[in-house]
Parts: C-alpha cells; structure tokens; sequence
C-alpha cells in the first residue's frame, strides 16, 4: 500500500522540490519586510533607509535576470541550480554576520544573484517536470510555494527574529536551504538546457504586442503592490498603531490569502481570464485605498489585507502562465524577462513607498500604490497598435 502511493507520489518530487525552493527564495527576498524595524533600530537608520534593501535587492535582479540567463542558457539546469544554491547559503551566512548596513546590502546582492537564475529558470522547469496534463496543477504548486513563504516564511522569520534577533532569521535560511540542497541533488534528473533561447530570441519577443503588453501591465501592477507592501510592518505600528504582534498575524493573512488565490486562479482561469484580471487590479485597487481610514480596526483591517492578498496573488499567477504560453520557443528568455520587470516593480514600488515616507507620510503609501494600480487598469482596456491587450486576452477566450 505505502509503496503503491510512494510510487503514484514520485512524479511529483521534482516539482516538490523546487516549490519549496521557491518558497525559499520568495521567505529571503521579502524578509527584510517583517524585519525592517529591527534592522533599521539595530543600525541607527530610518525604515525608509532600511527599506532601500528591497530596491537595491530588485533592481538588481532586474538588471541582471537576462544577462546571467543569457550567460548559464547552455549549462545544464541541475548543476546550475545547485551552483545556485551554493552561493545563496554563502551569502545568507554573511546576512547572519554582517556588522555594517553596507555589508548587509552586499550580502543581499549576493543572494540577489543566485535569485536572478533562479527564478529566470524555475517556473519553465517545473512545466517541463510536471506528469503529462498536469503542467497547470503543477505551477499551481509552485505558486503554494510562494504563498507558504508569505504565509509561513515571513512570519516565522519576524517570530524568529524578534526572539532572537533578525540575524538568526537569515542563519535559519542559510541551514533550510544547506538541507535543501541535498534534496535536490536526489530528486532533480539530469536537465538539459532546452528552449531556453538566446540574445536572437529578443527581437522575436519584442515583436509580440501581446506579450510586451503583459511585461508592461506585470511592472505598474507589482509597482501598486509593493509601494504599500514593503512597508506593512511599519505601517500597523505606526499608522495604525496596533501591536507588533498584530503586525506578524496580517503577514500571516497575506499568506492565507495566497492560497485562496491559487485555488481561484486554477479553478477560473481558463473560463473567466478577463474577468479575474479586470476584478484583481479592481480589488488591489480599492484594498490600497481603504489602507489608511481602516487602519486602526483590527479586523476590517485584516480583511482589507485579506482581499489585498488575493488580488495580487491573482495577478502575479495569471501574468505569468500567460507570458509562458506566448512563449513556447524562448521560455527562458522570456521568464527572465518577466523576473526582472517583476522585480523593477518590487524595487520601483519599495523605492516610491520610501520617497512618499520621507516627503509626505507613511500613511500615504496606499494612496500613491493605488494610482500605479489604477493606471495598470486603465491600460489593460486600451488597444493600442503597440499593446494589443485583445490579442492578449484571445489567446484564452
């Protein structure tokens, strides 16, 4: 009996093994988001200066997503992800260590190198590993695994951190990922660089108005986010001026919230694609508006977040499976494309939030986001010659 499931199970160990990666990655990269007062008070910076790591940490992998895809697009992909891994665990190490806001930053460059390959490859491997039929459950897993990073990951490195401090959170990251290393290296096949494309692939992708649609609507949308998002942690303390430990339950209702997300998207998307698109940037839109007057109640508060969640957790997923069925020939090209446009949103959207807080208030950061979102929505209606979002929204309809 137990070797009959084991057996029915197996398939699906490779893309286990990458959606807890994946969860790996997305805990570090939004750590600094349920940590940003204690390093800020632990260096003597402001939380809009301590928030600079999300931007330097994204536009990094912005800048640097197609170059090193383009640089490991022949290697094949179980020695890169492990190679990956290697420098990821060495520069969470000197996180745990770091004895100047500047050594930290470096150290987040490091990390932000390994994260640039990672998530360039990540999402085409796991359609390539995923049992026959099943390749939209499968990237349904993977997002879980970003979601248990919102859920899981960010508040137990803001419980971690805040009992022992936040360098043990990112010493904690360096032993699961030394751990999942050795996963890997039992789960994975030997993979060969398939359809990963090349610098020739570029024009051909520019010349797709459908997909240069989705990369523009990917940056004002992730923009919108994380303009309010990199700065939750703060923003309950001090705006809403609710407990620190209120602050760790709305990480975990974000996290609740992705979840529900992915179950939404896989049960709607191919019969309703406009709709979920059009009401996700509605309800970011309206989440983000509602952020300052409800602040100080705890549970309209909860379930603004709570809608907040869904909606981005929506966006993210149906942008992504979209850029990946425009681009059956050049999928690694074109998913870096898409990791480092997300991540200019992460880094332009920490950065805006910061401006916002240093010139106007941090209570502010939800209306600014909401103007991002509500030009994402405006465009999304648009035809023009070069965006073609019609052509965009055929392809499933």
């Amino acid at each position: 009996m137990y070797s009959s499931i084991f057996l029915s199970w197996k398939p699906w160990f490779p893309v286990v093994g990458l959606t807890i990666s994946a969860f790996i990655f997305n805990t570090t990269e939004f750590a600094p988001i349920s940590l940003l007062t204690d390093i800020a008070n632990d260096f003597n910076i402001s939380e809009a200066h301590a928030g600079l790591m999300m931007t330097v940490y994204a536009w990094v992998v912005a800048s640097l997503s197609l170059p090193l895809m383009l640089l490991t697009k022949d290697m094949e992909r179980r020695r890169l992800l492990l190679l990956l891994f290697a420098l990821f665990i060495a520069s969470h190490l000197l996180s745990a260590i770091a004895w100047s806001f500047w050594i930290l930053m470096i150290s987040r460059i490091g990390i932000a190198f390994s994260h640039a390959v990672f998530w360039s490859i990540t999402a085409s491997l796991t359609y390539r590993l995923a049992p026959e039929g099943k390749k939209t459950r499968a990237l349904g897993i993977l997002a879980t695994g970003t979601s248990l990073a919102i859920v899981l990951g960010l508040p137990l490195g803001r419980i971690i951190g805040q009992s022992l401090g936040w360098r043990a959170t990112f010493g904690c990251i360096a032993i699961l990922a030394f751990l999942m290393l050795f996963v890997l290296m039992k789960v994975l096949p030997l993979l060969p660089s398939v359809n990963a494309g090349s610098l020739k692939s570029l024009p051909l992708l520019v010349k797709r108005p459908a997909l240069m649609g989705v990369y523009l609507l990917t940056a004002l949308a992730i923009t919108a986010h994380f303009t309010a998002y990199s700065y939750i942690e703060p923003f309950v303390q001090q705006i809403a001026h609710l407990s620190a430990n209120f602050a760790t339950v709305i990480l975990f209702i974000f996290g609740i919230a992705g979840f529900l997300g992915s179950a939404i998207f896989a049960y709607f998307k191919h019969k309703y694609p406009f709709t979920i698109i059009v009401c996700a940037l509605g309800l970011l839109i309206v989440s983000l508006l509602l952020m300052r007057p409800l602040a100080p109640y705890q549970i309209v508060l909860s379930l603004v977040c709570l809608g907040w969640g869904i909606a981005i957790c929506l966006i993210s997923l149906i942008l992504q499976v979209t850029v990946l069925e425009l681009t059956p020939d050049a999928t690694d090209v074109a998913m870096s494309l898409y990791s480092g446009i997300y991540n200019i949103g992460i880094g332009g959207g920490a950065f805006v939030g910061s401006l916002v807080i240093l010139h106007s208030s941090m209570a502010y950061v939800g209306i600014v986001g909401a103007l991002f979102g509500c030009t994402a929505l405006f465009i999304s209606y648009l035809d023009l010659e070069n965006l073609s979002f019609k052509t965009f929204l055929a392809l499933y309809m």
